[in-house]
């Protein structure tokens, strides 16, 4: 560990607004380990130490490994300490390990992963919404597209981008899609601000989305399905995708 972050550490746990100690803990122990600094197997420090490095309670440690479990990362036993899980048990549909995942070293490995989970998903999900969706929910997708074309900034654009994908999992009418929806909402964003800051042509993009909308709006689930998988298309390029 560099000196500066050591020095960091001994100081506290950085907090966000309203974010207990333990929570903020467990985020700065969840990230080491998700880009690498304690690979799968490994033991970590045991609470006095992190209580020493982190300068917090030895309580506060215990609850955060206790999240950390609760997330799969970690496996804990008495007398042996808190040991990395295997990458595969990873609860990686747990907001806090994706946006962990989506800062990590394996960066571009995770962008591909969460692309080819759009190509799972989201053409038949876009069909199923042209023919399931409800006026209030075509209004939601459609409020969502004018707000990409009009986003003043990248972060707002972004945004828009992520409501809009998930308004059209909530109008495929589907009951597994709208928690799933809700739980890859991260994996969406950081996709979706690497998309829009790499791309060179936003209006090309926009295009796309717009015919999206307008085909689900007509209730024309085969036009949606080819909309979706062309924008997907535009997006594997983006991000360096092998082609289907």
């Amino acid at each position: 560990m560099a000196d500066g972050k050591a020095d960091r550490d001994k100081r506290g746990v950085g907090r966000g607004a309203g974010e207990s100690v333990h929570a903020s803990l467990a985020n700065e122990i969840g990230l080491r380990i998700v880009r690498g600094d304690y690979p799968p197997g490994a033991l970590l420090p045991n609470e006095a130490q992190w209580s020493q490095t982190f300068n917090v309670s030895r309580s506060a440690v215990r609850e955060a490994i206790k999240m950390l479990m609760a997330k799969s990362l970690l496996a804990s036993r008495p007398k042996v300490g808190s040991r990395v899980e295997p990458r595969e048990r990873w609860n990686l549909l747990d907001r806090d390990v994706l946006a962990w995942y989506a800062t990590s070293p394996d960066r571009e490995s995770f962008l591909r992963t969460v692309q080819e989970f759009r190509h799972i998903i989201e053409p038949e999900a876009s069909a199923f919404a042209a023919l399931r969706r409800s006026d209030e929910q075509m209004e939601e997708i459609g409020q969502a597209c004018r707000d990409m074309a009009s986003a003043p900034t990248l972060e707002e654009r972004t945004r828009a981008d992520t409501r809009f994908h998930l308004a059209i999992l909530r109008a495929a009418g589907n009951d597994l899609l709208v928690p799933l929806g809700v739980l890859i909402e991260s994996a969406f964003d950081h996709l979706f601000k690497h998309v829009t800051r790499e791309g060179d042509d936003l209006d090309y993009a926009q295009g796309l989305h717009d015919t999206i909308e307008r085909s689900i709006r007509m209730k024309r689930p085969e036009a949606a399905r080819r909309a979706v998988r062309k924008l997907l298309a535009n997006t594997d390029t983006i991000i360096g995708r092998p082609p289907e």
